[in-house]
């Protein structure tokens, strides 16, 4: 599918939009990926939640772009990543889409900060490549049974009636505005970081032909998400978890994160919810640049 078909509405200034191609004669289901790039320094690399976009950290890049480059990826399908009949949307092929960034670009002594399920890739990431990963920042780890579904009653029914066979990817390609918003919202603990011009951005993502099936499938991936924390134990990186207090992880799955990487630096951000780059990019900020 053709790159070109839509464009952001929204741009970070400062960012640069590029593209790495699928691998020469490679016949799985590679499709082109999309980063935005800013910034001088050693490399960061972000990886946004679930429904969203680089775009998520929009906020966050112009605060570290004097101490980093930056490399926000568009994960497998999402986005302006192009969208591949039957991909993948586990844990595996999302990741393989990261280490795709990190080797064709060479990239070493990387940072890797991810949000949710972008919080799972970068451990399991770093776990995978581990000459390359100088440490993890991982946001909110969107690794726990229910997920998205913890949000409130409305994310609970469109959740399930997604997953729903039959129904599913009938509902999947209807997204009201309202009903977007409330989902996001729900993982806020300051509702008005929601944006309307981010909603605009997401809304226009979810019209791309294809990404209902991709919604869709990604809400499905959940399963893999949970089994990929028994890679958690093999990352030798500087591990830093971060948690929103309001986050939808409950105290239990924080401790058993905590049990699987003893050796990490633990931070939890008061009054915050799932999405942390939205609500308080001056934390995450503050805490990529002391260790730049």
């Amino acid at each position: 599918m053709p790159l070109h078909e839509s464009r952001p509405t929204m741009h970070i200034p400062g960012t640069t939009s590029h593209t790495i191609s699928p691998h020469a004669g490679h016949h799985s289901h590679e499709g082109t990926l999309r980063y935005l790039k800013s910034g001088t320094g050693a490399p960061l690399v972000l990886l946004h939640t679930v429904r969203t976009q680089a775009e998520h950290y929009r906020l966050l890049i112009p605060l570290i772009s004097d101490r980093y480059t930056v490399y926000a990826l568009d994960l497998p399908g999402m986005g302006y990543s192009e969208i591949v009949p039957g991909a993948s949307y586990d844990e595996p092929a999302m990741r393989a889409g990261v280490e795709r960034l990190l080797t064709q670009l060479d990239l070493h002594d990387v940072t890797l900060v991810g949000e949710s399920m972008g919080a799972v890739l970068a451990l399991t990431t770093a776990a995978e490549l581990p000459e390359r990963v100088r440490r993890v920042v991982a946001v909110n780890t969107y690794d726990f049974r229910d997920g998205i579904a913890r949000s409130s009653l409305l994310a609970r029914v469109v959740v399930g009636g997604v997953l729903t066979p039959g129904v599913g990817p009938v509902l999947a390609g209807v997204e009201p505005r309202g009903a977007l918003r409330k989902i996001l919202q729900g993982g806020l603990g300051d509702t008005t970081a929601l944006r309307e011009d981010y909603l605009d951005e997401l809304l226009q993502v979810g019209r791309r032909p294809g990404y209902p099936t991709v919604a869709r499938a990604v809400y499905q991936s959940l399963p893999s998400l949970i089994a990929a924390r028994s890679r958690y134990p093999e990352v030798k990186a500087p591990v830093h978890l971060v948690y929103g207090e309001k986050d939808w992880s409950r105290l239990s799955d924080r401790e058993a994160n905590k049990k699987l990487l003893p050796a990490a630096d633990f931070t939890q951000i008061r009054k915050a919810g799932h999405f942390i780059a939205l609500e308080r990019p001056d934390v995450l900020a503050d805490l990529l640049n002391a260790a730049a």
